[in-house]
Order: C-alpha cells, then structure tokens, then sequence
C-alpha cells in the first residue's frame, strides 16, 4: 500500500463506485491539499456527488483508497467514519436540511451544541456566520418563514460554524438567484481561505472556477482533465506523488 503525500490533506487512488451495477466512478484519483478549494466539475450525471461522498466516507468505494491526513478511511467502521464526519469534517448539500422546530441560529448552532459546546458561546458563534452571510435577520426565525435562499445560507453557516479541516459542498448555490450565488461562493471561499479550511465542491456554476485553486473535471466517473493524478491499478493517472497546478 502506498502511503499519500505529507502536504494532501485528502488523497483517493482508484475510486470505482455502482449504483444497481451501473458505474458512476470508473477509477478515479485525486489528491487535494491542505487549505485548498478544489472544484469538481462536469455534465450531471457525471459522478461529482458520488466523488465527494466516497472522499468525506459517506460511500465505500469498491475498490479504491480514500486517506485522510495520512490515515486510511477506506478502512474504518461505520462509526468510525460517522465520527470523522461529526468532527472534521462539513457537508453543504444542495438543498438546505434545516431542523423545521429550531431557528436560524439554533440551526447554525446546532453542530456546536451536539458538541458541547456552551449556549452562549454556540450562539455568538452561530450569530457571527449568520452575519457574515447576510442572513443576521433571520436567527429567530423558524425554516418556513424563510426564502430558500435564506435557509441555503444558513445551512452554509452551520458547516462553516464548527470550522472543519474540509468542506463538502454538493452544489451549494444549486437553490440561489443568480444575484446571490457570487456572494454566497465569495463568503464560503473567503471564510475558508481565513480560517485555512479545505474546500472540495462540485458545482455547475462557472463562478466557482475563477475563486477555486485547481478544478478537475468529471465525465462518466472519470477525470477528464488533464492534471496528473496518483497513480493506481485500475485507476487514471500516471505514477505521481501528489496532484499539482
């Protein structure tokens, strides 16, 4: 087994992954640095979401390798992987999963508080991202009295709240208005640039492309681009320690 690059914050080699035998990652590797935002794009359909499921270990791929700082994932019980999910890690999906009985703020905070975190302390935290994404107005509001796009950003808030070692965004400006996807991806990429969080995000929007470090494209779960990548049996990429600009 060949261990990943000392600077790879996350490092895959040969990824394959089916759903009902139907390929959605056909060899896929990729490494991706610490404190870098690396785009994932590509038609849909194209195996983006099921990449950035098997990296953050919401997926087994079969076969392949998947390695967090150094540290296999691939390899980890259920738990296991529950757990580095619960605490490294962020997820923004494509559609904003609020809790309908708490607030603006009580969402944001809630990661904080599964933690431990103290209430006061969780809720100035919580308060803060809210602001910085424009939606301070909406912390004692419950979901249904917001627009989509303010539920969106609060669920942004709520992954950066914990301030993670890696994002996972699946197309998070999938619900905004054209007016607020600029914004929105500004604040995510500015947030995790300060506080040196790594980004992974598949998207379809061409303004992520001009605030990303690196972007690999997908097609029919494989890379299209023409960046090397780890080597691996079965995978796509020539013999390469680390993946580079």
């Amino acid at each position: 087994m060949v261990a990943p690059p000392d600077n790879d914050v996350l490092w895959a080699r040969g990824l394959h992954y089916a759903y009902n035998g139907s390929p959605a990652l056909a060899g896929v590797s990729v490494g991706v640095r610490e404190g870098e935002i690396l785009a994932v794009t590509g038609t849909r359909g194209s195996g983006k979401s099921t990449l950035l499921k098997c990296l953050s270990g919401q997926l087994l791929p079969t076969p392949g390798e998947v390695w967090f700082n150094s540290a296999p994932v691939h390899t980890l019980s259920r738990p296991a992987r529950e757990r580095l999910r619960r605490e490294r890690f962020g997820w923004i999906d494509s559609e904003p999963h609020l809790v309908p009985e708490l607030s603006g703020w009580e969402n944001a905070a809630l990661p904080l508080l599964l933690r431990g975190i103290g209430h006061r302390a969780a809720k100035r935290t919580a308060g803060e991202w809210l602001e910085r994404l424009d939606v301070g107005d909406c912390a004692r509001k419950r979901p249904d009295a917001m627009l989509m796009a303010q539920r969106q950003r609060i669920a942004i808030a709520r992954a950066l709240a914990t301030e993670p070692t890696v994002i996972f965004a699946d197309e998070p400006t999938a619900p905004l208005h054209n007016a607020d996807r600029a914004q929105v991806l500004r604040t995510l990429t500015t947030a995790a640039r300060s506080h040196q969080i790594t980004v992974v995000i598949a998207t379809l929007d061409d303004e992520i492309a001009t605030l990303a470090d690196r972007t690999v494209t997908l097609a029919d779960g494989r890379r299209a681009s023409g960046i090397p990548a780890p080597d691996a049996p079965g995978g796509e990429g020539r013999a390469a320690c680390s993946v580079s600009a």
